[in-house]
């Protein structure tokens, strides 16, 4: 494929792509207008740290060859800081606590989080009070965690009075803040992705992989989805058992994320051809 065929066969493939996107903003009141700002940014941003001229300056001239924006908007936009979402607090302290809960011994079987009493009988033992000062370093309360993670449906109590983690642990079900993190952070990296797997000049293509099927029943795909969410869900707990082994014994600078998802859409056909 030429140069000329390539951006026209992309563009027509992105139209396909945020179809998605878009309806989630039209969800929420998001206009075109209200997003206009944040594409021109982004195309200021991403070409003025990622596409330099090595031993070059990169001239504003240059940046607006290359977006297509006026040199005095770029001027305007390089001066503004350009603002990314933190990390939700409960979502750096939740994650930490899941990975420690599937992964240490005492906590876990094989990789099912076991039942675990809500305090502690001595120092250090199975308990969710030793777990929340263990990954937490005493600075928040477990009573505090506990009544947090019941109201997002995280985890239950069950008949003998122990913490019961539930797999919808893995996704946030009632913060939204949670969930718009996860989201944003999982389709960035599926996208780089396979962005990464498009491009010509890269000889190593990374994980992507997906099984796809047509002319299914509703009753069929939720077989098939009760199936996929129960074999991911296995090798997602092996991944995280061994990447916190591996951090502790070879850490560096590199983040890493695998991740499982199942798509069903009864429009998908038409928009194949």
């Amino acid at each position: 494929m030429n140069q000329i065929e390539t951006p026209s066969k992309l563009l027509i493939a992105v139209r396909s792509m945020l179809r998605p996107l878009v309806k989630l903003l039209l969800r929420y009141q998001i206009s075109y207008t209200a997003l206009t700002p944040i594409i021109k940014q982004l195309y200021v941003d991403v070409a003025d740290k990622e596409f330099p001229i090595e031993g070059k300056k990169q001239t504003e001239s240059r940046l607006s060859l290359l977006t297509g924006i006026h040199r005095k908007e770029i001027k305007r936009l390089r001066a503004d800081e350009f603002e990314e979402n933190e990390v939700p607090e409960s979502v750096s302290l939740g994650g930490q606590m899941v990975a420690f809960w599937l992964s240490t011994r005492g906590y876990h079987k094989k990789g099912i989080p076991n039942p675990i009493p809500r305090q502690s009988t001595k120092p250090e033992d199975v308990s969710f009070e030793t777990l929340v000062e263990t990954v937490g370093h005493q600075d928040i309360r477990p009573r505090a965690v506990l009544d947090e993670w019941l109201r997002l449906g995280m985890v239950e109590i069950n008949e003998e009075d122990k913490v019961v983690l539930k797999e919808e642990a893995f996704i946030p079900q009632q913060d939204f803040d949670e969930k718009l993190f996860y989201w944003q952070r999982n389709l960035k990296d599926h996208l780089a992705t396979a962005s990464h797997n498009l491009s010509a000049e890269n000889d190593e293509a990374r994980l992507e992989r997906s099984v796809y099927y047509g002319d299914l029943s509703q009753e069929a795909v939720n077989e098939l989805h009760e199936l996929y969410k129960k074999e991911s869900m296995k090798v997602l707990k092996k991944m995280n058992e061994k990447a916190l082994q591996l951090k502790s014994k070879k850490p560096g600078d590199l983040n890493m994320n695998a991740g499982v998802y199942f798509s069903f859409d009864e429009s998908d056909r038409s928009e194949e051809g």
